[in-house]
């Protein structure tokens, strides 16, 4: 009988393994597509051996169905990759800081997208080193996952938890939060050399207090050599610097 229930428990096991991987195949196919598109630029596809991004967001477990939110897209570097995806079976849409990216939703390919959260206000206070945030949401409901990269950092404690309550807010129950930053040393003060660095025990510390259950991390932009010293715009910093990638979930 216990032979017969392994065994049983076994065939479920392999047959959930099998499906994932099978449901992440049709996104991973999509993904590849966006990443050797067109619309990138060779500096754009140059920055892809550093920043991972098939191997990172299969981490995240981005699927070509799913409701998503971009935070602080930027220039666009991410936002040429999830928008394609998601454009058939799901939906995409930006959110924060994005005078920049979101011209990219007028070009082929891109028409699906949405700019929200329109009415935020980042702001930086005079003599300050970070930025505020004001919102009153993201102007979404039921979103399947909101990421951010490397943007974290760019706040205030105020506005990082402007940031989270927004991120929790948007999301359904089961939701995922995917946070990537450049790593700082654990309690270590703000000095010259670490404004774009954030402590990741802090960064979960914070966005547990939002409300978000901490789920997994991944150490596939752990670069042994940086040394965690130096400002992560210097030479012998940039696109070596280390970061960590930390998924969350919405009760």
């Amino acid at each position: 009988m216990k032979l017969a229930l392994s065994l049983v428990m076994l065939s479920t096991a392999l047959l959930s393994a099998n499906a994932f991987a099978d449901d992440f195949a049709a996104t991973e196919a999509k993904i590849k597509a966006a990443m050797a598109s067109e619309a990138r630029t060779p500096e754009e596809v140059e920055r892809d051996s550093n920043r991972l991004p098939l191997e990172t967001l299969k981490f995240f477990g981005l699927r070509d169905d799913m409701k998503i939110v971009e935070l602080l897209p930027g220039g666009g570097w991410y936002t040429k990759i999830l928008a394609p995806v998601v454009s058939e079976n799901g939906e995409y849409y930006m959110a924060l800081g994005t005078g920049r990216a979101k011209e990219l939703l007028s070009q082929p390919g891109f028409e699906g997208g949405k700019v929200t959260a329109e009415d935020a206000v980042i702001a930086r206070p005079e003599g300050a080193d970070r930025y505020t945030l004001t919102t009153t949401g993201l102007g979404v409901k039921d979103a399947d996952m909101v990421l951010t990269f490397r943007n974290y950092h760019n706040f205030g404690a105020e506005g990082r938890a402007a940031m989270n309550k927004a991120a929790f807010d948007a999301l359904k129950s089961g939701g995922i939060y995917a946070v990537v930053d450049h790593t700082r040393r654990h309690m270590e003060p703000d000095n010259s050399e670490n404004g774009r660095r954030v402590d990741p025990v802090l960064a979960i510390k914070e966005i547990q207090a939002a409300g978000f259950d901490l789920v997994d991390y991944s150490s596939l932009h752990h670069i042994p050599d940086d040394e965690l010293r130096y400002e992560v715009g210097r030479k012998s910093v940039t696109n070596n610097s280390d970061r960590w990638s930390l998924k969350f979930v919405k009760p």
